[in-house]
């Protein structure tokens, strides 16, 4: 594909732009939100600079090939077809730089894990998924926190909801979202069979700034005892808060910090749901464009399996097989599926950049 050049100029422009008002800027919020732009900017100028010079010293090379000096033309052939060889993979490189992104990319996320079809086990396989993505989280450098569990009778969770903050963490896992499901013998099996249970995972984008319009006469609040773990705190402390938006039904419930603690991250989980419904209309009424990207963005849809007799993993939207299944739940293999949805949601995007 050929990134055209006034795109370029534009993108160079605009990175030039920002680092020289970076440099001018005093104000603490432009400052990070420059800086920012600045991060994300920096990485496809330097492609795009990179570019520039490639097609500008094709260009010249081809002339040198048509000189008078012979040793210097035979020189300039060399290095001309050598270019010519590199410059598709770096129009590629670059083209891919020039996608428009999810503007929620750069946003950290909230996770929520829910226990589906297959009672008990269903609730151990919620467990499995919540630690394979506190591990991987671990392994990005990401900060993960718990906000809230109900715990299944037999362990696991049947809900568990938990923040995970960083850079770039909803651009990687928001393809983690839909139905997970689990072909395993489950510990309380006599008969050795195997059975299949479900989980659904949820990521959604938390922005560091929503702005949703909440009126007080809106929201519900109510205070009682955090239950789980905890000892005597948990039992005789009135900590957790469950917040309810009395227009839309939602309800979230924070347990896990002091009841101020707890207010203020409710509210902020609130204006999270609130925020994710937005964005899930909005993608609605462009439903269209989903052709382009992995997988319909449905959560009721199955996306992967976790067979442990065949020791399998399958993402079925892309039709990918690890066998390395323990890898994976372990969050050390993780980001291989990961990457392999971000990679064909790149090429599905690019090939519809290069029909339209």
């Amino acid at each position: 594909m050929h990134a055209p050049e006034a795109r370029l100029e534009q993108v160079i422009d605009r990175f030039e732009h920002v680092e020289a008002r970076l440099g001018a800027a005093s104000d603490g919020d432009e400052i990070v939100k420059l800086s920012r732009e600045h991060a994300e900017l920096k990485p496809v100028a330097d492609k795009a600079r990179e570019l520039k010079a490639a097609r500008a010293e094709l260009s010249d090379l081809e002339e040198m090939m048509e000189g008078d000096d012979k040793d210097m033309a035979e020189m300039a052939r060399e290095e001309f077809y050598a270019l010519k060889e590199r410059l598709p993979d770096l129009e590629r490189e670059v083209s891919l730089l020039l996608i428009p992104k999810d503007k929620d990319d750069s946003a950290n996320a909230m996770l929520e894990i829910r226990a589906g079809t297959g009672g008990d086990e269903a609730a151990l396989f919620a467990g499995d998924l919540y630690e394979m993505y506190r591990r991987y989280a671990e392994t990005q450098g990401w900060k993960f926190e718990l906000e809230s569990a109900s715990e299944g009778d037999a362990g696991g969770y049947k809900e568990v909801i938990a923040s995970i903050s960083g850079n770039g963490v909803f651009g990687r896992l928001k393809f983690e979202s839909g139905v997970h499901r689990v072909q395993r013998v489950p510990a309380t099996e006599s008969q050795g069979r195997i059975h299949t249970s479900a989980a659904t995972v949820a990521i959604l984008p938390e922005p560091d700034e929503i702005e949703i319009d909440l009126k007080d006469e809106d929201i519900r609040v109510d205070t009682m005892r955090a239950s789980g773990a905890g000892g005597q705190h948990v039992n005789k402390t009135d900590s957790a808060v469950r917040m309810t938006h009395i227009p839309t039904g939602i309800v979230v419930l924070c347990q896990e910090k002091s009841q101020h603690q707890n207010r203020a991250r409710a509210l902020q989980l609130l204006k999270t749901r609130l925020y994710d419904m937005e964005r899930e209309a909005a993608d609605a009424a462009r439903a269209g464009a989903r052709k382009s990207q992995v997988g319909s963005g449905d959560r009721s849809e199955k996306i992967r399996t976790y067979n442990f007799p065949e020791n399998r993993v399958t993402d079925h939207r892309i039709k990918l097989t690890l066998y390395k299944l323990q890898d994976i739940l372990s969050g050390n293999a993780l980001d291989e599926v990961v990457s392999a949805l971000i990679a064909e949601d790149e090429a599905a995007r690019l090939a519809a950049m290069e029909e339209a």
